[in-house]
């Protein structure tokens, strides 16, 4: 009888040992097709937006995604991650870490000694609306005073400074194109994704490879 509990038990442990093997194994497989099938189910203009937001920032795309799905950030926030984690030049990780204790996006970048002044781009517009004008008005005091002071940017604000960095500079068009789609309503993923079909338009088909002529054949004599 003994025996046999000794048999059992040692039947239980093995199989509860290869349960656990397995769930080790196979989770982070599992992991990695929720993730490509969590993006191959969405549209094209995601994909573009997050190619861009990999080319722009240097980092590899599957990591943008990876980024996205584990910390359920919006996708406009992704391109702040990546341009405090370059400016402060830290690991992403650690930037994401602040946010999750509560930090704003001001704070953060205060918390790493960053100027404010990098959110910026030099813009031809006097009179800028919504949801700009507030912020360059901030930023054209600060120009004159060469101070802050009391001034917090929001993080909305911040979200739509470094989007529009982001997209003006990748795409290399003007600022003042990205802010007046922005205040129509376009969300940063529609705006990319308008910039990249102008350009394939104007790129036109790609020509694929020239078909070799056949050779005649000759008269014979």
């Amino acid at each position: 009888m003994k025996r046999n509990r000794a048999i059992r038990a040692n039947g239980v442990f093995t199989s509860v040992a290869f349960l656990i093997l397995f769930i080790t194994l196979v989770t982070p497989c599992l992991q990695a097709q929720n993730i490509n099938l969590g993006l191959s189910l969405t549209d094209g203009k995601i994909r573009n937006f997050y190619f861009s937001i990999s080319s722009y920032f240097n980092v590899p795309e599957p990591r943008v995604v990876e980024i996205r799905e584990r910390y359920r950030l919006a996708d406009d926030e992704l391109p702040v991650v990546f341009f405090l984690a370059t400016q402060a030049r830290v690991e992403p990780a650690a930037i994401i870490e602040l946010r999750l204790r509560g930090l704003s996006w001001w704070d953060i970048t205060l918390h790493f000694g960053l100027n404010p002044e990098i959110f910026f781009v030099p813009v031809n517009v006097v009179k800028i609306g919504p949801p700009y004008g507030k912020a360059f008005g901030f930023y054209r005091q600060y120009r004159e005073r060469k101070t802050w002071g009391p001034v917090v940017l929001a993080d909305a604000d911040i979200i739509n400074l470094v989007n529009l960095k982001f997209i003006s500079e990748y795409q290399k068009i003007s600022p003042e194109r990205v802010i007046e789609m922005r205040a129509k309503g376009h969300h940063f993923v529609d705006i990319n994704e308008t910039i990249v079909q102008e350009k394939r338009k104007a790129k036109g088909p790609e020509e694929g490879p020239k078909a070799k002529p056949k050779k005649g054949k000759g008269h014979k004599k």
